[in-house]
């Protein structure tokens, strides 16, 4: 394995009944964003109660998607996190019209809904919340191309790549003084209701 090669967990249909859940996927979501929290923690910020956020943590944690932060907590209290790498879900990896494909498409579209309200909430708060120098060196990106399948794979493997050797060298680095909680998006799909390409003769 190369220094920057990435090692996504792959959801398969029993670990995809454990997060098949709006408020596992949200607890997910924020763990991955916001870092290392509480069971209470995330009960106040979801506006639910530490029982059932609790029992949805323990949930997540039997499947590996997070797991309890040695370095945080007490006896009293545990912290979780997000284990270092990702997380990779196809939802037509399972068979069409089955409850396992329902599920992955429903956790994907939640998963991609909870990215616009991070977009969302940057644009309406950011320069309010951070200053305008912060916003100016923000970015917010769309790119067009004309690729085939193959050379859509293999674009989106190498962005894939350039951003995890890119933030490798600003993770694990403890506290840094002016630092802040930063998320990149990519997205690389086909443009539905576009043209479809021309057959050849």
């Amino acid at each position: 394995m190369t220094e920057h090669e990435r090692t996504d967990r792959v959801v398969d249909a029993a670990s995809l009944k454990a997060l098949a859940h709006p408020l596992r996927v949200d607890l997910f979501d924020r763990l991955a964003m916001l870092g290392p929290a509480t069971a209470s923690q995330l009960a106040e910020a979801l506006g639910e109660s530490s029982g059932a956020t609790s029992y949805h943590l323990r949930q997540l944690a039997r499947h590996g998607f997070i797991e309890e932060d040695p370095e945080r907590g007490n006896a009293k209290e545990r912290y979780w996190r997000v284990p270092r790498g990702g997380v990779t879900m196809n939802p037509t990896d399972f068979e069409e019209g089955s409850a396992e494909r329902e599920a992955g498409t429903l956790v994907v579209r939640q998963m991609t809904e909870q990215r616009f309200r991070h977009v969302d909430n940057f644009i309406r708060r950011g320069e309010r919340d951070f200053g305008a120098e912060w916003v100016s060196a923000s970015a917010l990106m769309t790119a067009r191309a004309n690729l085939t399948v193959e050379e859509l794979g293999k674009v989106n493997e190498e962005i894939a790549g350039a951003i995890d050797s890119i933030l490798d060298n600003y993770r694990d680095r403890g506290a840094v003084p002016g630092a802040r909680a930063i998320v990149l998006q990519y997205n690389g799909f086909p443009l539905v209701g576009a043209p479809a390409p021309e057959e050849e003769s």
